[in-house]
């Protein structure tokens, strides 16, 4: 078979989890599936792909072009035109690891990826920017209803799909992602931590600033727990670029009363990540809404306790390996925090139950079960 896959996001400057999930996903199911063959389709005027080691694979060939997204997604917003899949010499089915917009021949199967609908649940935590490229730029209502299936990356995604683009449930197959980090060692762990001047007891969060992932109430928390005894030497360590709408959150840590007691550490690169997480008492993610919330398993993976939100996927995927709080709840942040950093019998039960749960996602069972949707019809 011959599979198209629209790998422009992986163009993308800034790491995201839709970038990890179409890294690993399309990587491996080139691997993978040597029987199949794979036309990459990739378009940027500015920005190269990485030099992936599965680009140069025998199955694989990459068109790419220096055609900027902008005039392509307007072409087929309005005309319906360039058609992708004969851009690429043809192919049996088409699949996005996105909802990215792609014009294709009416005999060409179509396949989506749906990673969550935030920009419908909370419209308000988008820029007018952003809003209008999700709504209408990308119009990702009649991606989905062109699909011939759907793939959602967890049954909250799922949800909404159903509810939100009323699309028929049978035509939306639900394959969880996976995740590939692991802790590193207890000596690597310490030389890293001395190498970047850790503190010995801090609280670690990683996300892009953005409203959503509710790093605002991350930092009231801990002003409160900083005000029980014996948290003087705790510290909270946040990670990750900054996204839109950012600056609040920047004033809120530089204004907050424990600034003294909290690093920003901007963007953390892959390889550092499973150390930060690792070296830290507790991982906290009380975000407002996610279609899955890879972070969640990457720091149980790592064997950190984890703090997450009620809502949405994170249920799901967190299982009852964490402590699920309120994310309007600042109080009840506050006291997840404080219970995982003293209650040692219950902080070990965690730390056990979410080494088990991270070992349940894997991307070699996501790659199976996205082959079997792509080929089975």
């Amino acid at each position: 078979m011959i599979i198209g896959i629209d790998i422009r996001i992986l163009g993308n400057s800034r790491r995201s989890g839709i970038v990890e999930y179409a890294e690993q996903l399309v990587g491996r199911m080139i691997e993978q599936a040597p029987e199949h063959t794979f036309k990459l389709f990739f378009s940027s005027f500015r920005q190269k792909l990485p030099a992936y080691r599965w680009l140069s694979a025998k199955n694989v060939t990459l068109y790419s072009y220096r055609v900027p997204n902008n005039i392509l997604f307007l072409a087929n917003r309005f005309f319906s035109w360039p058609l992708i899949d004969r851009m690429l010499g043809g192919v049996d089915v088409f699949f996005s690891p996105h909802f990215f917009i792609a014009s294709l021949s009416n005999d060409c199967r179509r396949f989506t990826t749906f990673h969550d609908l935030s920009y419908l649940r909370f419209p308000e935590f988008f820029t007018l920017g952003k809003r209008l490229w999700h709504t209408i730029e990308m119009n990702p209502i009649r991606q989905a209803r062109l699909s011939d299936r759907i793939i959602a990356v967890s049954e909250s995604t799922k949800s909404d799909l159903v509810e939100l683009y009323h699309i028929d449930p049978a035509n939306i197959s639900v394959v969880y992602s996976g995740v590939s980090m692991k802790r590193p060692t207890l000596e690597h762990l310490e030389h890293f931590r001395q190498k970047h001047d850790l503190p010995k007891r801090f609280i670690f969060s990683l996300s892009t600033l953005e409203p959503r992932k509710n790093t605002k109430a991350i930092i009231r928390a801990f002003v409160r727990l900083k005000e029980v005894p014996g948290f003087d030497d705790c510290w909270l360590v946040l990670g990750g670029d900054r996204g839109w709408l950012s600056d609040d959150i920047i004033g809120e840590m530089e204004s907050s009363p424990a600034v003294s007691h909290i690093r920003y550490l901007g963007y953390i690169s892959d390889e550092d990540r499973p150390y930060y997480y690792a070296t830290a008492e507790v991982f906290a993610y009380p975000s407002f809404f996610e279609g899955f919330g890879l972070p969640v398993l990457e720091a149980m993976a790592c064997g950190t306790p984890v703090v997450t939100s009620h809502n949405s996927s994170l249920p799901e995927v967190a299982g009852d390996a964490a402590v699920l709080v309120d994310p309007y709840n600042v109080a009840d942040i506050t006291s997840a925090l404080e219970l995982l950093l003293t209650d040692q019998r219950f902080r070990t039960r965690c730390i056990d139950k979410g080494l088990v749960r991270a070992k349940e996602f894997s991307w070699d069972r996501s790659v199976r079960e996205t082959l079997r949707v792509l080929t089975d019809f």
